[in-house]
């Protein structure tokens, strides 16, 4: 007896929303997957975000501008890339220049998309667009009204050890601090991240 062969891509059989929000709804599909695995899979859906990493290259050393603010699912603050969601109908760059002038009051005039990623594939089909901006210029910010933000520029050096370290815990914010790391400082990277790892494994 032949096995039929192996579907090369997903078959959505069902699909039905079970809960809409305002800034994402959730699906529950039941899918015929490759392998010709039948599941249930719930999912969030989300239109999308972009993260900015925001450089004040004018020192000899980068200082890159985070932002702090409590994070109920966390339940603490944490120091994070300016980042949002992209409005219906907006560009990521569009909305990465939104999210930053919003959060920060800063702009920028040099823009570089630099990473894209799932933030968390299992369940979220969120992506994630991190921009590179340069070319700072200070101004007013205008959060929403839901959100108090502490911003605050650290030298690359210092949170290459924060991530090591734990003092950074936001999983967009470390791929991004690292991307910095060895795009901007490629040796000093490595001998940073080699000295804090001796450093852990010593304890």
């Amino acid at each position: 007896m032949s096995r039929s062969p192996t579907p090369k891509q997903a078959k959505l059989l069902t699909s039905r929303v079970v809960y809409r929000g305002p800034v994402f709804y959730v699906t529950t599909d039941h899918v015929q997957e490759p392998g010709n695995i039948v599941a249930r899979r719930d999912v969030v859906r989300h239109t999308g975000s972009i993260v900015i990493m925001a450089v004040d290259d004018t020192r000899s050393e980068p200082r890159v501008l985070l932002a702090r603010q409590y994070r109920h699912p966390a339940g603490d603050h944490l120091w994070e890339f300016p980042a949002g969601r992209i409005d219906p109908g907006e560009t990521e760059l569009a909305g990465a220049k939104r999210e930053l002038v919003e959060e920060t009051g800063y702009a920028a005039t040099h823009w570089q998309r630099a990473l894209h990623f799932y933030a968390s594939p299992g369940f979220l089909d969120e992506t994630m667009a991190v921009y590179l901006a340069s070319g700072l210029k200070r101004g007013k910010a205008q959060p929403e009204e839901d959100e108090v933000i502490q911003k605050r520029m650290f030298p690359l050096s210092q949170l290459v050890r924060m991530v090591m370290s734990g003092g950074i815990r936001d999983g967009k914010t470390i791929c991004g601090v690292l991307w910095l790391a060895e795009k901007l400082q490629p040796g000093r990277r490595a001998a940073t991240t080699f000295s804090s790892f001796s450093s852990i494994a010593g304890r």
